[in-house]
């Protein structure tokens, strides 16, 4: 279940709200019982590991894998070349 931030207007208190997505969103300061706002806070995403950017999609260019690559300057006839 998602992890919901409100703030109250009356007290000023910030507090968090474990919720169901069809959830309606809460009303009442759980501190004080006056109104309370939904925040739109940062999300808790990261990549990690070896992903996407190392899989090639980064405008870095590439070093040469192939041990033909050093020998005559270029991986022209390799089938090396052909698959990335």
């Amino acid at each position: 279940m998602p992890l919901y931030e409100y703030k109250c207007d009356a007290c000023n208190q910030v507090f968090e709200a474990r919720q169901k997505f069809s959830d309606a969103p809460l009303t009442e300061c759980k501190f004080c019982a006056g109104s309370v706002k939904k925040l739109i806070s940062q999300t808790g995403f990261a990549l990690k590991g070896s992903g996407w950017f190392d899989q090639g999609y980064s405008s870095a260019p590439k070093e040469a894998s192939c041990a033909s690559a050093s020998d005559s300057g270029g991986c022209g006839g390799c089938p090396k070349a052909a698959n990335g």
